[in-house]
């Protein structure tokens, strides 16, 4: 047995310095709190992106974020999704994709008319950054308080892993503060013990600031705009309070319940400073939540719950290995493991930024939400993967008329979305097609982890429709069958009119009707005929001499961005239409000669996942720590990946987990017999 307590907390994070690229996070999948140095949100504009963005440096907002808080603009045009239409010719005749807009029109000044609707609807709706919690310093009573952390000395935080407890310390003033931060496991309320003899002098306090909602692009908050929205203080009693807030037709209320001290709003609009009287003072804050919480039942129940999260499924210790790098690969698993428990976990998809901060307007990509989630039912943990599936359930009308109006039967499941499922329009998202059979694969690997006869029944028409529309995709050429244009691959610099079977797409069509298929059988039924028919006729994937190509189509392979073709054995099992051999050569041939800078987080893992399935483990733990700038872990366990547009990148933290899940706790060797000692408990095989 692995001494699971010991694994955690050698990697205990430890920060001594402010940082505005450094914020850490307490959740529960369905809501998070990121904080500063001072384990609150003590200087929102030390940690601003945009500014950050404009001066090209890195930093990472300190925001309140959840699943179900989300904001629509006033649509005073009343744009809906046929505006943002261009029309295609396709075999089956002409159809309409909602394709009028892209980062090229939100990045560059004026925007042309025609992208105007796409633009609103591409933006909302948002996800709301519910209110920023700080802690107010100032060097005398009444005196303006600190913008920054720079009079902060001998600063001190540590992240608990194995209890979810955030405590930070530091001189200010001469005098010591501490702060411990906990969120709670079953609800969205973050709770504060404050100690100091600042609190009692008037020095230090505590403020709440609210902000209207943003619809930039990656911009969570919008301060300057105080007339659009409202926050109403109600006291309930001594010690406890409501701050009621609305932004148009969006609201929730803040409750409040704490120790010691008056709750009283400030001279600012929407900011309200809660002062003690004593040097310590219990804050617990909860947003949309009716019961009286406190400080001692949230940090009990944080500890708790990640006990158990730690006690519970897979896990990895390197702690024997001779290899230098066992060290750093471990503490990367270790942390991406607490990171996608508190961001990935609850009943929406993940956005990319998870709940720490918005990116694409906070909207889920359901083609990163493998990438994502994959890896809770690998490690045996699926009850953190089976409430993102539930909202597919939910949508399944959304995607069935997507599939409708483009001529086909079945559902059509989106690129980017919110939480009601309506797709954004894009030059681009409209016409990926591997976010398609990623409900199956999800579905299959929760199935392995926990066999269920009542989740095969609740999820059949899911599936059927989802087949349904894989099998009317495809066009029949001479008794072979294509994936067709438009369509754009996972490497997605490639014409969506004319691009064609793409490698990765075809391999995972396969996989996915042979999961549909399987489906069927647990239900007692026959195998499908025709998807049977097409899996046996699918177009073998394109080759240059003894190498698959990325499509079927000029140019056929590009060296940049992903390298998606490798999925096609890695990500995806043995299927009849990718040869080992041909792949080891693809591999050898993309790890020989690609533009790396270019690449995403993810696409280290998907190496190691092929060189895994091809019996190549040295090359699969060199591709997890390839030495370049987007496979750096920050010492949060950040992935930074476009500086402040991106600066956080969860499907990073989930592609590692699952790829050492595969290489752990799969039928090939994953890791290098020399210089690794790799003990590991727990994991589900993959397929």
């Amino acid at each position: 047995m692995i001494d699971r307590k010991t694994l955690v907390s050698r990697h205990t994070v430890r920060l001594t310095e402010p940082d505005p690229a450094q914020v850490l996070t307490v959740g529960n999948g369905d809501f998070a709190y990121s904080c500063d140095i001072t384990g609150m949100q003590s200087f929102p504009a030390y940690h601003d992106q945009a500014a950050a963005l404009a001066e090209r440096r890195l930093a990472v907002h300190t925001g309140t974020l959840s699943t179900w808080g989300w904001h629509a603009m006033p649509n005073p045009e009343g744009y809906v999704l046929g505006d943002a239409m261009s029309e295609f010719d396709t075999a089956r005749g002409t159809v309409s994709y909602p394709d009028r807009f892209g980062i090229a029109a939100m990045m560059g000044g004026d925007m042309p008319e025609e992208m105007r609707p796409g633009a609103w609807l591409s933006a909302n709706p948002q996800r709301l950054d519910l209110g920023r919690v700080g802690l107010l310093l100032r060097p005398s009573p009444g005196a303006a308080p600190e913008t920054g952390p720079s009079a902060l000395r001998e600063t001190r935080q540590s992240l608990d892993l194995w209890t979810g407890t955030v405590d930070s310390r530091f001189l200010y003033e001469g005098q010591e503060v501490r702060v411990v931060t906990v969120a709670d496991p079953g609800c969205a309320r973050v709770a504060f013990r404050i100690e100091s003899p600042l609190l009692a002098d008037g020095r230090a306090g505590v403020v709440l600031r609210f902000p209207y909602a943003s619809d930039g692009f990656f911009q969570t908050v919008d301060w300057g705009s105080s007339d659009r929205h409202s926050s109403a203080l109600e006291v309930r009693g001594e010690r406890t309070a409501l701050i009621r807030r609305v932004l148009d037709d969006m609201s929730y209320s803040v409750r409040l319940d704490w120790t010691d001290g008056e709750l009283t709003p400030s001279d600012t609009p929407h900011e309200f400073v809660l002062t003690a009287s004593s040097g310590a003072l219990d804050l617990a804050v909860g947003f949309d939540v009716d019961e009286e919480g406190d400080f001692d039942s949230v940090r009990t129940a944080s500890a708790d719950r990640w006990r158990e999260f730690w006690s519970s499924g897979a896990a990895l210790d390197l702690s024997g290995s001779a290899d230098p790098r066992a060290a750093e690969l471990e503490r990367r698993v270790v942390l991406s493991q607490y990171l996608t428990a508190v961001n990935c976990s609850g009943a929406l998809p993940p956005q990319e930024t998870g709940l720490i901060t918005n990116s694409w307007h906070g909207k889920h990509h359901l083609e990163m939400h493998w990438w994502h989630a994959a890896h809770f039912a690998a490690w045996g943990r699926p009850e953190l993967l089976e409430p993102s599936l539930d909202w597919y359930l939910s949508v399944l009308p959304e995607a069935r008329e997507t599939a409708r109006r483009q001529r086909y039967q079945g559902a059509r499941w989106p690129k980017q979305t919110g939480p009601d499922g309506r797709e954004s329009p894009s030059d681009i998202g409209v016409f990926l097609i591997w976010q398609q059979p990623h409900p199956l694969y999800l579905l299959e690997l929760l199935y392995r982890a926990r066999p269920d006869a009542g989740l095969v029944a609740r999820f059949a028409e899911l599936v059927e429709d989802t087949a349904v529309f894989m099998a009317d995709f495809v066009e029949e050429r001479d008794g072979v069958y294509h994936l067709p244009a438009p369509l754009v691959p996972a490497q997605e610099f490639y014409d969506a009119r004319t691009t064609e079977d793409p490698t990765f797409e075809l391999a995972y069509w396969h996989w996915g009707l042979e999961i549909a298929q399987r489906w069927r059988e647990r239900l007692g039924l026959e195998r499908h005929k025709r998807w049977q028919h097409i899996q046996d006729h699918l177009a073998a994937p394109h080759r240059d001499g003894d190498r698959y190509t990325a499509v079927a189509t000029e140019p056929y392979l590009r060296r940049d961005d992903h390298p998606s073709l490798l999925c096609a054995l890695g990500v995806v099992p043995p299927t009849p239409l990718i040869d080992p051999t041909v792949m080891t050569a693809t591999l050898e041939d993309v790890l020989g000669d690609w533009d790396w800078n270019s690449a995403w987080g993810w696409d280290f893992p998907v190496l190691a996942m092929a060189a895994t399935r091809l019996g190549r483990p040295e090359l699969a733990v060199d591709a997890l720590l390839m030495d370049t700038p987007k496979n750096t872990y920050t010492a949060v366990g950040h992935t930074p990946q476009i500086g402040s547009l991106l600066p956080v990148y969860l499907p990073s933290n989930g592609a590692l987990l699952a790829a050492v899940s595969l290489m752990a706790g799969g039928e090939c060797p994953g890791f290098p017999v020399e210089g690794w000692s790799v003990r590991h408990e727990g994991f589900t095989p993959w397929p």
